[in-house]
């Protein structure tokens, strides 16, 4: 069915709040923990909107060929945090070397995701990611999320003392907008339902809250920055470090395929889509593009089914105006630094409702075999372990070696490792 040209407009619209609401608040967040100045957050956001665009193209033109953009991998933010939070106890001289050696395992694990590709080996792993992992993987990232966008609609960092509950009762009247036309809504509401809340939400947000700005550059033009942290460098705790984030991103390849691949069959959609191959092989490229622009890594999102479930926007073409729109504003100062001033309450309230269904497709994943006494176990010790590291407090985690604070704050990674483990080593007779 040919979309109006209304239809395209207003998809590539809500496509473009989309891609916005998850690039905006990571340089936020980054710039936080390593406490960098505002023209330097100004200029990670600028990168970052530059970075999820491009790869978003190059994954829609060349690589998987579905509706499913890039974003910041959570995995990555994760390292980023733990690795902030190191440098600030060691002293700020050591920001910039840890922003350096974490450009240089992007570029490493990026470079492992280009060779396991090219060389066919992603098929073969593929055999190891089975609907019960890929479906533990999908429910403890929907939780792993849901929780940071809760956290982000009471507007609270590290230095908070106190919330405002005028912003809390609005970013929570966001959400429940937007999961109400979700679900209930028909038609054009259900469709954009996403832009509707960040519409209104944003209104009253800068009606009764003002809003927040960042420094203006003088320039009509300017061209994102290359290694803007430096030079890259590597060692070897960071080496190890990359070969199991790559682990990790040929999952969320995997499993943002199969996602999306299952919400589209339930929509009666279907097309030519690229080869995991190739998929892997753009990923890898766009790993690499986020170290050498010195943004937080990319890497396909798996939670993009969850949107697309829930708003019906399965067409490509709106996407790729959106991704390209997104990557044409990172060159003028004037426009991005406009859009960096959207209330990070309500794009987390917005994106909180989008993403409440991300556990459910987990779990329809796990249920495509039996559930036997086997796979029950198996499925609850995962998620067990998985979600409960979430809340393991920080004086726990450090008194892990670094590699292992890697994989034992990531409650995502903790969940995936069990589940690979026991369900290749159990095995039935």
């Amino acid at each position: 069915m040919k979309l109006s040209k209304l239809d395209t407009s207003i998809g590539a619209l809500q496509w473009f709040i989309f891609l916005l609401a998850n690039s905006l608040t990571i340089p936020i967040i980054v710039g936080q923990v390593f406490q960098l100045p505002p023209e330097e957050i100004s200029g990670l956001m600028q990168r970052t909107f530059f970075v999820v665009g491009l790869s978003s193209l190059l994954s829609g033109f060349l690589g998987h060929r579905l509706p499913i953009p890039d974003g910041p991998a959570g995995i990555w933010l994760a390292i980023f945090t733990l690795m902030g939070q190191m440098a600030m106890i060691e002293g700020v001289s050591h920001v910039n070397n840890s922003l350096q050696l974490l450009e240089g395992a992007m570029i490493l694990a990026g470079i492992i995701l280009l060779v396991v590709s090219i060389t066919g080996w992603m098929t073969k792993l593929l055999t190891y990611f089975t609907p019960l992992v890929n479906g533990v993987y999908l429910t403890i990232l929907g939780f792993q999320l849901c929780s940071i966008f809760l956290e982000g609609m009471f507007d609270v960092n590290p230095t908070s003392t106190s919330i405002q509950m005028g912003v809390v009762l609005l970013s929570f009247g966001t959400f429940l907008l937007v999961l109400f036309l979700g679900v209930w809504g028909k038609g054009w509401l259900k469709s954009y339902a996403v832009l509707i809340g960040m519409v209104i939400g944003s209104v009253l947000f800068i009606l009764f809250f003002g809003t927040h700005s960042f420094p203006k550059k003088d320039s009509i033009i300017s061209f994102p920055e290359i290694f803007a942290w430096g030079p890259p460098k590597i060692d070897t705790s960071m080496i190890v470090s990359a070969i199991l984030v790559a682990i990790v991103l040929i999952l969320s390849i995997i499993a943002s395929i199969a996602a999306m691949k299952h919400v589209l069959s339930t929509q009666n959609e279907h097309r030519k889509e690229g080869t995991l191959k190739s998929a892997g092989v753009i990923s890898g490229a766009n790993t690499i593009i986020s170290a050498i622009f010195s943004v937080v890594g990319v890497v396909p999102y798996t939670v993009t089914a969850s949107f697309v479930q829930m708003t019906g926007q399965n067409k490509m073409k709106p996407y790729i105006i959106a991704s390209f729109l997104l990557a044409f504003i990172a060159f003028f100062p004037s426009i991005y630094t406009i859009f960096a001033m959207l209330p990070g309450p309500i794009a987390n309230g917005a994106m909180l409702a989008s993403y409440t269904t991300m556990a459910g497709i987990g779990i329809s994943t796990v249920l495509k075999e039996p559930l036997d006494q086997r796979r029950i176990t198996i499925l609850s010790i995962s998620l067990s372990l998985g979600i409960s590291v979430m809340f393991l407090p920080e004086v726990v985690i450090s008194a892990f070696p670094p590699l292992l604070q890697y994989v034992i704050s990531n409650g995502v990674m903790v969940g995936l490792i069990t589940a690979l483990i026991l369900e290749h080593v159990w095995k039935t007779k």
